[in-house]
């Protein structure tokens, strides 16, 4: 009796160097290929065949959930966290922990249910809830800007009524973002319309591409300020002490602006090479190109929690409290310093 032939992984061409090399082959960097419908082999036979990259996607998608859920979690139980921060880290939280969601959805649609139209759905909540996370940065860079130049009102009811403004408005337009791909406007039908991401259009990724260029440079520009101004107050509160090189506010004041330094840079580092990739590229690119830009676009879901929640002081010792039902006395009395902005 012959032996069947070996299937060998639809992410693999024939030559198994051409997936690599950029031979002519479908770019379905979001969506799960599955052997051909006339493949003599019977459906019971058929093997799943599953993209690798598709199961970092998907490991990452898992630990951003977890991440942010415990972020979401601690926020939600605590009525003290109710500040106009600690929404914004919320919203935050949220929507990193809808993208996970969204990535680990996707790939059980892509490979089990091997639905377009469910498809569809997970790469808008995807994109939804990543725009979502961008746009919850931006809102909280305009906060941490505005209670620094607006200091001694920045705790009045206008603050929380500006912030549940901000939540809505970032929301409200994450999801008109998360519709482009369920709207009909995709390139299932055309592949020659399709971007580096399917089923997103050329048109959609220059959008969310150019979206997030401008939002980089509003929140680069907002940072900048918020360096001038805390170098500002630290000057003064060392020409009062008079010992400019000397004085702990100029030494926390360089840390803050260093982790200044750090936030943007992590953001930037993770999503400029996807931005710009997705950009010049189209469909005949590579898939391997799209996955290595892509895969640490959602590491900055990642390392949010870590920048921007389990550093904050009372998240801390919230998280103290959930975990071992007490709080250190190191972290109860560190004082707020510069370096926390």
């Amino acid at each position: 009796m012959s032996e069947e032939p070996p299937v060998s992984p639809s992410w693999l061409s024939p030559d198994p160097t051409a997936w690599a090399s950029g031979a002519p082959m479908d770019n379905s960097t979001s969506l799960g290929s599955f052997p051909a419908e006339d493949s003599p082999l019977r459906p019971s036979q058929l093997p799943l065949l599953v993209n690798p990259w598709d199961i970092v996607l998907c490991s990452s998608g898992t630990l951003i959930a977890c991440e942010n859920a415990l972020v979401v979690l601690v926020i939600w139980q605590n009525p003290t966290l109710r500040a106009p921060m600690f929404l914004l880290i919320g919203s935050l939280a949220l929507a990193d922990l809808l993208a996970g969601l969204g990535l680990v959805l996707h790939f059980t649609c892509a490979y089990l249910l091997r639905s377009d139209s469910a498809q569809l759905l997970t790469v808008g909540l995807v994109v939804a809830s990543f725009s979502a996370s961008v746009f919850s940065l931006l809102a909280i860079t305009v906060d941490r800007y505005l209670s620094l130049y607006y200091a001694l009102t920045y705790n009045s009811e206008r603050t929380a009524a500006f912030t549940y403004t901000m939540l809505v408005l970032l929301w409200g337009l994450s999801l008109c973002l998360g519709l482009l791909p369920v709207t009909g406007v995709n390139c299932l039908a055309e592949e020659v319309t399709c971007s580096v991401v399917r089923p997103l259009t050329k048109n959609n990724i220059a959008v969310l591409s150019i979206s997030f260029l401008l939002l980089f440079g509003l929140m680069l520009q907002l940072y900048v300020q918020i360096c001038k101004i805390v170098m500002r107050h630290a000057h003064q509160i060392a020409l009062q002490h008079h010992f400019l090189a000397a004085t702990p506010h100029y030494v926390t004041t360089r840390k803050g602006v260093s982790t200044l330094a750090i936030i943007l840079g992590t953001f930037a580092a993770c999503w400029m090479p996807f931005t710009v990739y997705s950009l010049i590229a189209d469909y005949t690119y590579p898939p391997l190109y799209t996955y290595a830009t892509l895969v640490p676009a959602t590491y900055n879901s990642i390392i949010n929690p870590v920048i921007y929640a389990f550093r904050n002081q009372e998240i801390q010792k919230a998280l103290w409290l959930v975990c071992c039902g007490c709080v250190p006395t190191s972290v109860a009395h560190r004082a707020r310093t510069p370096s926390d902005v």
